[in-house]
């Protein structure tokens, strides 16, 4: 199957990246170190290329009723200029996608999804728009940069006369940059490092791109692969569907209560389900730890108690470039989902000693 690409992917090429298969589109996994990109945002100002994220539109008067329908999170409370973090229950208890939506006008809604289920949310969207409200899949239509670090406001101030300090967190704006109208300039991420993430037409991706680059010279600014993007969100303590959240997760599992509203008139998929879950409490629940002994946690080693016993699965991990310890996240036994609990973690038949931690796991 060709891989369908991005408008920046022979800019990539050009530069050298690692290449590789992501969610169907050939993406740059590194240009020179996981560890050094990471730092790059860490401490200065990255550029990750997150165009293949998908992009839908919500109009006209029905638009609220259908986002309230499918959503987890409370629409209703959303004012113009703000973006929410939310999720699309699915009628079995699980997470069809995590998502964050948009408020432009008070008809006009943009819901920003996960690259690899730009179908299946799609599909999800359509088929449960009983109402007739005016959606529409604008995913090859946009193209998207992240530009992370503490340093990326200065940078991307240098090409905008928009106020970027006046721009609150998961707040946004409309406006020009480096000569290109109407780009949605969002302060959002996926790194915990700060920064901006640009909506803009893919015809003017090159433009953006090479603006950025030259602005932002004098603070160091790389371009950051999918690589670093990982390290960076799982010392941030942020999840990844597919790995953290998928179609068996329960947002109340997941820690995403606080995602999960059940305002008055407000039936959105599965309710009913999630309110007694809320109320009778969970099995299982997504920790964050750090390991105490030596070792790599990966995807699916699992979690065991002092007896050998499993107690659950880690659904990510990484040797944090910050810290150099082990950290990640996975689902435990509610019993052993307290901070500060002691558990352990299989590494091909060695039991090695982790604790639950809070995250943000940096100094």
């Amino acid at each position: 199957m060709e891989l369908k690409t991005t408008p920046f992917t022979a800019i990539h090429i050009a530069l050298g990246a690692k290449m590789h298969e992501f969610a169907g589109y050939n993406m740059p996994i590194q240009y020179t170190s996981i560890i050094e990109e990471h730092l790059t945002v860490c401490h200065g100002v990255g550029v990750f290329d997150v165009s293949h994220m998908g992009e839908f539109w919500f109009k006209g008067p029905k638009a609220l009723d259908l986002l309230q329908s499918i959503t987890s999170n409370n629409v209703a409370t959303l004012p113009i200029g703000k973006a929410q973090y939310s999720c699309l229950p699915n009628e079995t208890g699980g997470i069809v996608d995590d998502i964050v939506i948009y408020h432009f006008e008070p008809e006009k809604y943009l819901m920003v999804v996960n690259a690899a289920n730009i179908e299946k949310d799609w599909n999800w969207v359509t088929s449960h728009n009983r109402i007739g409200a005016e959606v529409e899949n604008a995913s090859d239509r946009m193209a998207q940069l992240a530009i992370q670090g503490p340093k990326a406001q200065e940078v991307i101030q240098k090409l905008t006369a928009v106020n970027l300090a006046d721009i609150p967190f998961y707040g946004f704006a409309v406006g020009e940059v480096a000569g290109v109208k109407q780009v949605i300039i969002s302060a959002t991420g996926y790194t915990g490092a700060g920064g901006f993430e640009l909506y803009f037409y893919p015809e003017y991706a090159q433009t953006i791109w090479e603006a950025l680059f030259k602005a932002g010279e004098p603070e160091g600014i790389k371009p950051i692969g999918l690589g670093a993007r990982d390290t960076l969100r799982l010392e941030a303590g942020f999840c990844l569907y597919g790995n953290d959240l998928d179609d068996t997760t329960s947002p109340l599992e997941a820690g995403l209560g606080w995602i999960t509203k059940f305002a008055e008139g407000k039936n959105f998929t599965n309710r009913a389900y999630l309110e007694k879950q809320k109320a009778e409490g969970v099995e299982r629940k997504l920790i964050h730890f750090k390991m105490i002994d030596r070792g790599i946690p990966r995807e699916h080693y699992d979690f065991v108690d002092a007896e050998g016993n499993i107690i659950g699965h880690v659904t990510s991990g990484t040797v944090s470039p910050t810290l150099k310890v082990g950290i990640g996240m996975g689902y435990v036994k509610t019993a052993y989902a307290k901070l500060d609990t002691e558990i352990y973690i299989d590494v091909r038949g060695r039991k090695l000693k982790a604790v639950v931690a809070k995250p943000p796991f940096r100094v």
